[in-house]
């Protein structure tokens, strides 16, 4: 991968099951980047090992999402789409990186401090150096943007904070990476309860839209999801999420801006428009799911670009953690 264009890096865990928050928020995004910069999407299975896992099921999952990044539109031969535990040199460098880290810049993520209240009966190490981990995946791909949502800015900044570190102690080893934010589409909210994320593993089935879900689950989630008491379809977040988050779901699906969408549902009431929100949501999801249904058929077909994509990660992964390893005096291998 010549560096003519600059290079994206990003991944999702891979547990549960990819939801709508995950696609408009992330993986419609990445479809669209890719004409822009020199892609990399890893399925970040070590990261998911934080919390205990069904090894079958989790398996199955990674799978699935693999098939599902691309029936989504990320093309394998055009981005690297590979399982971030294929490539040895996470694990090695995060350990490298522990030991330019501090115990003090960790406990001080909020995400750690909200999944050990979360999971108070496994708060492990791993949940604690889980920044580091990922300061590893981004720079080992000398990667120039990551694209996260607002809550995930702060482990960019940590990932830079410890780039600038070992850099200012040996040189220009590591690219700088810049948080990428979208502007539209960023933060889907939950259909139950608009004030937080939509997430999949909420316990409410009725919370979330899932990438797989068939026409009629998606229409009567849209048709049971909060709104509140008045009537009119209008965006403001602060005192209509319930229906702020509708409008930015049908923005995305559609390409509709707000102001449209408003004049649109003018004088209709909430059960036309989650109608149609739903219609619109199924609408476009069914060439995804038709998509996968035919990739789930054709395994020959993904293995060899899981086979193919791992090798083409390892060999970038490879030159990063071989000049890091020199660089910090580490005896070379004897090849």
């Amino acid at each position: 991968m010549e560096k003519e264009k600059k290079i994206l890096y990003s991944g999702m865990q891979a547990t549960g099951t990819l939801h709508l928050g995950n696609y408009l928020g992330a993986l419609k995004n990445w479809v669209a980047l890719s004409e822009e910069y020199d892609c990399i999407y890893g399925i970040m299975d070590l990261h998911s090992l934080t919390v205990r896992q069904d090894p079958t099921a989790f398996r199955q999952n990674a799978r699935r999402f693999y098939t599902l990044y691309v029936a989504a539109g990320l093309d394998p031969e055009k981005n690297i789409v590979y399982y971030q535990s294929h490539v040895s040199a996470h694990a090695e460098l995060a350990w490298i990186l522990n030991c330019f880290t501090y115990m003090g810049e960790l406990g001080r993520m909020t995400q750690y401090k909200d999944k050990s209240q979360k999971h108070a009966d496994n708060v492990n190490a791993g949940l604690f150096t889980y920044p580091v981990l990922m300061a590893a995946d981004i720079l080992l791909y000398q990667a120039d943007a990551v694209p996260v949502g607002a809550d995930q800015k702060q482990h960019v900044e940590i990932c830079r904070d410890i780039a600038q570190r070992f850099n200012g102690i040996y040189g220009d080893v590591f690219t700088i990476p810049e948080p990428f934010i979208a502007k539209a589409g960023a933060k889907v909210m939950s259909l139950a309860e608009p004030e937080k994320k939509m997430s999949k593993s909420d316990e409410n089935p009725n919370a979330t839209i899932f990438a797989l879900d068939d026409k009629d689950t998606i229409l009567r989630k849209f048709k049971r999801a909060v709104t509140d008491s008045e009537t009119d379809v209008r965006f403001d977040p602060e005192n209509k999420p319930g229906v702020s988050n509708l409008m930015t779901i049908y923005s995305c699906v559609t390409g509709k801006d707000m102001e449209s969408i408003s004049s649109e549902f003018s004088g209709k009431g909430y059960g036309d428009f989650k109608i149609a929100v739903g219609e619109a949501v199924a609408d476009h999801l069914a060439p995804i799911q038709k998509r996968y249904d035919e990739l789930t058929k054709e395994k020959a077909y993904i293995e060899s670009c899981i086979k193919t994509n791992d090798e083409k990660a390892a060999y970038l992964a490879n030159k990063t953690l071989r000049k890091v390893q020199k660089k910090v005096g580490l005896t070379e291998r004897i090849r």
